[in-house]
């Protein structure tokens, strides 16, 4: 029986608890004003669920979870879920031909990341606090005022002005590669040419920011010798992803669902 605006999910007449959905649908969220979708997809993750650990139940697996990091464990339900999918997913090597016809069709794919050496004046300012917030912000302006007709002041106003440890090498963050930066921080540094000062204020959960991009090298794409076995990963990964998707779909194929339709769910 429907309970409000949603039906009632069931696996070959066992009944999927709602209490279970909506804890599931905090993991998957929805357009604003939707819930529904939150909902569908949550749906179809549960009894997905269901299915492989129906499947451990009949392979007489039991639970032995693994560490995934410091302090987080598998819980029961995800060491069987793993330990289905290795039990039954085994999809064949790749040759070295696929290997290679994998880089050759998108070399870009394994490019390597950018390099950057930059520079910043952190005002630091606390969200929660508006009055704060606007000091922070004019002390900004008027930092970057200042930069737009004496750029080479930039060390001493970062020595004398920044909230970030950084002021005492004058701003200066050093080299990081792409992606270990906030994805605004790094947006801005690639609107830059190397020496330049951003224009406009930063906004981040710090403060504001000005930037400045000192030097930047872009990543090259590796020769396939170079990085070979790299590439025998991805194709292995790639296939066996598909392979499970695949064991995923027979599992739903033979399986009987009311409630939610299951169409691409594996």
């Amino acid at each position: 029986m429907a309970s409000g605006i949603f039906p009632t999910i069931t696996v070959d007449g066992e009944v999927i608890p709602r209490d279970a959905i909506i804890a599931e649908a905090q993991n998957h969220p929805a357009p604003k004003n939707r819930p529904g979708n939150a909902w569908r997809s949550a749906a179809r993750a549960l009894v997905v669920r269901t299915l492989l650990l129906r499947r451990a139940g009949a392979l007489g697996l039991a639970p032995a979870p693994r560490a995934l990091g410091p302090g987080r464990r598998e819980t029961d339900d995800e060491a069987l879920i793993r330990q289905v999918l290795e039990a039954e997913v085994d999809p064949a090597p790749p040759s070295e031909a696929e290997v290679q016809a994998f880089y050759a069709a998108d070399p870009e794919r394994f490019r390597e990341r950018a390099l950057y050496e930059a520079s910043h004046i952190l005002f630091s300012a606390d969200g929660a606090d508006a009055d704060a917030a606007r000091r922070a912000e004019a002390r900004a302006e008027a930092a970057i005022m200042t930069l737009a007709s004496r750029p080479e002041a930039f060390s001493a106003i970062a020595a004398a002005e920044s909230d970030c440890p950084s002021a005492k090498a004058g701003g200066r963050l050093g080299q990081f590669m792409a992606g270990d930066m906030a994805a605004e921080f790094e947006a801005a540094l690639d609107a830059l040419n190397p020496g330049e000062i951003g224009p406009t204020l930063l906004r981040s959960r710090f403060g504001w920011h000005v930037v400045r991009l000192d030097e930047r090298a872009e990543g090259n794409v590796p020769p396939f010798e170079a990085i070979a076995p790299a590439v025998r990963e991805a194709v292995e990964k790639a296939r066996w992803a598909e392979a499970a998707r695949d064991y995923v779909q027979r599992l739903l194929d033979e399986a009987h669902v009311e409630g939610v339709s299951m169409r691409d769910a594996a």
